[in-house]
Formats: structure tokens, sequence, C-alpha cells
């Protein structure tokens, strides 16, 4: 009896996620996984979703989830003391593969030693190579046998430092339509079809917001001057975000012109005619939406000089639809450009350009198309079948 179910089990697989964003990855994962081998063990680190999915969650993705470099330094020997057991048993207990999703930080050590004690590795979302220090792709080939990209210029990279690099599409674009439907987003909200809406987002995390808010909504405020009749939605991640946002509203002196929504990010977005919003994700998001956007950024100025003295920063553009089209098609303002006056200008430059939004939303319909990549089936089908060489 115990030899037959020995010969029907299915390798063991091991995850490690660090956020929420990796737990709905490595969920999809898992089930594009069992469907390919039904009798796969997961285990390793997750969340809600992974273990919903049937993972064995030896560490809840909470004892990953650090943000900001002061917490992540008073959390340094606890996580270097995980990091330390986590290795220990997972050369113990000798997975078929280990997949690292994301959380480079933590995921890339951890890699990095389990491949040098023969354990086979992947890292299921390429680090920003493209943005940073391109050369850290070649330490990346010492952690990871293989690299799953959510982009498709990844891989050449990884090609000229002799790395393994896979494209895998990009879970975003499966969610979002090819045609946004700004009727119904309009609906939700109760918005009138023809009234001109501004969707304003200056970060999900209090940090962004707290640098961000004052140009974003100084930016509106200018707006409801040039833009009669001009609604804006400000979607507030959480209430400590609202916090924020809410005095600098109150404080423009026309409160009543905007609607602070908790939440209903995509549904903020989809609605308007321009996005004016923090250069990261949302950006991507924005683009899959199919909305006309100005892009803004600013860091610490102390972060800033350090980035800038050591030359970190190795891209010419920031914004993720700028990088995917390698060219400017929306305005970025970053650090020192960031003002209420310069984005209002290019705000209001779009708004007045209906040819200039109608060019762009074509443009954000071909990269949604190249995000794809013209694959057949989802990115998580995808990145199972490019793990099948690690299981067969």
């Amino acid at each position: 009896m115990s030899v037959d179910a020995t010969a029907t089990a299915g390798p063991t697989i091991a995850l490690i996620a660090g956020e929420a964003s990796g737990d709905a990855l490595g969920a999809d994962l898992i089930s594009a996984l069992r469907a390919r081998h039904p009798g796969a063990r997961f285990v390793g680190v997750g969340g809600p979703r992974m273990a919903e999915a049937g993972f064995e969650a030896w560490h809840s993705i909470d004892e990953l989830s650090v943000m900001g470099f002061a917490e992540v330094l008073s959390q340094l020997p606890r996580l270097l003391k995980f990091r330390k057991q986590l290795v220990r048993r997972l050369i113990g207990e000798r997975p078929a593969l280990v997949v690292g999703i994301d959380a480079p930080d933590f995921n890339l050590g951890v890699e990095r030693r389990l491949k040098a004690a023969g354990l086979h590795t992947v890292h299921y979302v390429s680090p920003s190579v493209w943005a940073w220090r391109e050369k850290r792709a070649e330490k990346i080939a010492h952690a990871a046998d293989r690299v799953l990209c959510l982009f498709p210029m990844e891989p050449a990279i990884y090609a000229r430092h002799g790395v393994d690099a896979r494209f895998v599409g990009h879970p975003l674009a499966e969610r979002f339509p090819l045609v946004a439907d700004r009727a119904g987003a309009r609906a939700t909200l109760d918005l009138p079809p023809h009234q001109p809406v501004l969707t304003v987002m200056p970060g999900s995390r209090r940090s962004e917001v707290e640098r961000l808010a004052e140009p974003f909504i100084g930016a509106a405020q200018h707006l409801l001057e040039a833009l009669p009749g001009l609604r804006i939605l400000v979607p507030a991640a959480n209430s400590a975000c609202r916090a924020v946002l809410q005095p600098l509203i109150d404080r423009t002196g026309r409160p009543s012109a905007f609607t602070v929504l908790d939440g209903q990010s995509h549904t903020a977005m989809l609605a308007a005619d321009v996005v004016l919003l923090a250069s990261g994700t949302a950006t991507l998001e924005a683009m899959l939406a199919k909305r006309p956007m100005v892009v803004g950024y600013r860091v610490s100025p102390s972060t800033y000089r350090f980035v800038r003295a050591l030359r970190l920063i190795k891209t010419r553009l920031f914004a993720l639809p700028n990088i995917l089209a390698d060219e400017r098609l929306v305005p970025e303002l970053m650090q020192d450009a960031c003002t209420a006056e310069a984005l209002a200008r290019e705000v209001h430059g779009l708004f007045m350009d209906s040819e200039r939004r109608g060019e762009l939303v074509t443009r954000f319909e071909q990269l949604h198309e190249a995000l794809r990549g013209g694959l057949q089936g989802s990115p998580a089908e995808h990145a199972a079948e490019a793990l099948d060489d690690y299981l067969s």
C-alpha cells in the first residue's frame, strides 16, 4: 500500500511569497501546477489565498511583510534568523523545486543558498533590472536557475548576462478588458456621462501620500478654475491616506467638487477622462484601463541625493507605460519637477486635446496586447509550463 502511494505521489514544490500580491500570484500558480501535476504537494511561506488553493503554510506571509527602511532595520535580526531556519528546513525537505515569488531582498538570498546546496530554484517576478543596476542580473543567476518575467522586454536584458529568463505574461493584463467600459464605471459612481472627470491618485501608502498629496491636490485646485464643471475623484487606499488627503481638500475652498472614495481605484480610473497618479504599478493599471494620464513622483530629498550620487537609477523613463513603449508616451514629472503648477499644466493639456487622448487609448490597447504576449492561456498557466523542466 505504501509503495503504491509513493509511486503515485507528485512532487513537493516549495513557494515563498512575501506580500499580498505574491499571495495572489502564488494561489494562481498552485492551481495551474495542480492541473499539470495532480499529486503535487505545496509547502513554504504564503498567505490566505494560497492556503485556499491547498498550500501547506510552514509560515505566514505576515512574517515577511515589512515596509520601509526603518522597519526593515528593526526587524533585521528576526528576518535573518527566519531566513536561516527556512533554508535549513528546505535543504532538509529537499523539494523538487523552490519558487521565490517577488520579494527579491529576501527571496534571492534564500534562493542563492538553496541553489548552492543543489536544489532547483526559480524566481517569479523579475526585479526591476531595467531601472536599477542592470548588472544585478548576473547576481540573480547565482540564485535562480530560471527567472519568470512579467514584462516582455525583460528576458532580453537577462540574455545579455547569460541568464535563463522566460516571459510568462502579466496577470493584470488578464484582469482588464481590452476595451474599457467608462460608461459602466460612471454609472457605478453615479456620474453624468459627459461631465469632465479627473481622478487623482497620490499613492497607496501613507508615506507616498504625505509627499504627493500637496502638489496633486494643488494641481486639482488649479484645474477647477480652468475646467468648468470638473469633478475630481480621489480614491483613498485606507483611512490613514484619507486622513492626509481630506484636510488638503477642505482647504481648496471647493471641497464639494471632490469625491473621496474608499478604495475603488479601478472604477475611479475607468470613470475618468484623465488620471493624475503616482509612478508605480498604478500607472500600468491606468494604461490597462485605457486612461490618458499624467504621472508624478517624489522621494525624500535624502533618498534622492543618495540614489543620484551612486548613480543607481539607469532608466531614462519612469512610468511603466513609457518603459513598455520605450518612449515618453505620457508626461512624467519627477522630484523637483513635480509641482502643482506643472502637473496642472500637463493635465489641462490632455483635457483640451481630444485627438491626443484618442491616440493614447490606441497605444494603450497595443501595449495591453503586448503584455499578453500573444500567449494562449493565463500567465499562471505559462508560469507552470516554464517550471515543467524541473518537475518531470
